[in-house]
């Protein structure tokens, strides 16, 4: 869905599992990340944990994106390190808002 929504506005760096992201994002610098919380190898947790501790790639806004969306999971999510957070269903109009204003 996300896809969908990006490409013909944004050049998108796209990896299957948590431990490809992370490296892409410390070896890529992308201008904003879109983080799935549940991934295999690494989850989202751990990827913008790790993401925050590099020095080259501490600044890169995240935003987590996750189907959980229960009471307290937004406030796990930032804590972990996230600028932001969406829910899934991604709403194609929030998601373009939220990724323009990291832009």
């Amino acid at each position: 869905t996300i896809k969908a929504i990006l490409r013909n506005h944004y050049k998108l760096l796209e990896a299957t599992d948590g431990e490809e992201g992370l490296n892409k994002a410390l070896t890529e610098s992308p201008d904003l990340i879109l983080l799935d919380i549940s991934l295999p190898k690494l989850d989202g947790y751990t990827v913008v944990r790790k993401v925050r501790e590099n020095k080259t790639a501490c600044n890169i806004p995240v935003i987590g994106l996750t189907a959980h969306a229960m009471e307290g999971d937004r406030e796990k999510i930032m804590e972990a390190g996230c600028n932001d957070y969406m829910s899934k269903p991604i709403d194609p109009a929030e998601a373009l808002k939220k990724i323009e204003k990291y832009l």
